[in-house]
């Protein structure tokens, strides 16, 4: 682990070694940051939060209360995990069958935001941006900048990276209404414009 002094962890935390824990993270009631894990600069982990083995959290992640990132997860920059958010890694599991060796991979990309109670299958990938409703059921891939809700969840509409829904025009052109930034929708695909 790097230096006590440049990170915090509630005395209730429990952080086993080896880990890496970024400068300016904060750890709080009742985690437990297991083995070889990482965790990024500037992280937020709420209370009673599991991250397992290997894990890795990029920069700036807030995990709110009450979720277990499960081996298999990898988070980028930015990712906002809503309260009580589930991960699964195994596809079929089953008490009495150990499965450790079948972990399933599921990556949820920059800036993405998963809701309170919503539930990602193993397997996919939680694209850029993308902003995944509360209680919704990921069963498949989700595309960058995509608002999904439902279960299973599905595709109803574009979000910017500010988290607001984006109207397109008939040339297929969006502005975010706080950020000003504008996006192109081209098959079904959005470009922030640079």
């Amino acid at each position: 682990m790097e230096h006590a002094q440049d990170y915090f962890i509630h005395e209730s935390a429990i952080v086993d070694t080896p880990s890496k824990i970024g400068k300016g993270t904060k750890i709080w009631h009742f985690s437990h940051i297991m083995q070889n894990s990482v965790i990024g600069l500037n992280c937020n982990i709420g209370q009673n939060v599991v991250v397992s083995p290997y894990v890795t959290l990029g920069n700036n992640v807030k995990v709110q209360n009450n979720v277990s990132i499960y081996t298999g997860v990898t988070c980028n920059d930015d990712v906002f995990l809503g309260p009580s958010m589930v991960f699964t890694n195994i596809i079929n599991p089953r008490s009495a069958i150990i499965r450790r060796d079948k972990y399933v991979e599921t990556l949820v990309d920059k800036g993405a935001s998963i809701g309170a109670n919503a539930t990602i299958i193993c397997g996919n990938k939680i694209g850029k941006y993308s902003l995944i409703g509360a209680g919704s059921v990921v069963t498949k891939d989700v595309l960058n900048y995509s608002l999904v809700v439902g279960n299973p969840a599905r595709h109803i509409g574009w979000v910017s990276e500010y988290g607001h829904k984006l109207i397109f025009n008939s040339d297929g052109m969006a502005t975010c209404p706080e950020s000003g930034d504008r996006y192109s929708l081209t098959e079904n695909m959005v470009v922030k414009i640079v």
